[in-house]
């Protein structure tokens, strides 16, 4: 049985404002990350950083933030899994890094 299943495939919106540039050496193809809901982030009501370790990537993209927000906000934090599932230096700083959402399989 599946443990978890593909919610979303997408980029690491702010990449370049953050500490991307930090933690980019760090990063691997599958490297887990974690989702922090902002709720007092005061450009984007549905916030929801990206974080590895200490280190802030940036944000889930606000075309794409707003049911995963309401999921943190209520304290579903175990509910997602994220992982690295793309890198490239050779990209715009915005693309560089790209990420995949899954759901996972409630134990």
């Amino acid at each position: 049985m599946e443990q978890h299943r593909h919610y979303l495939t997408t980029q690491i919106a702010g990449f370049s404002y953050w500490e991307g540039c930090i933690a980019f050496n760090h990063l691997r193809i599958g490297t887990e990350l974690t989702l922090k809901r902002e709720s007092n982030n005061k450009f984007d009501p549905y916030a929801v950083a990206v974080y590895f370790g200490k280190y802030k990537l940036g944000f889930l993209p606000r075309n794409q933030n707003e049911d995963i927000s309401k999921f943190l906000e209520m304290g579903h934090t175990d509910l997602f899994e994220v992982r690295v599932n793309r890198k490239s230096k050779e990209e715009h700083p915005e693309n560089q890094v790209g990420i995949i959402v899954y759901i996972k399989r409630k134990e």
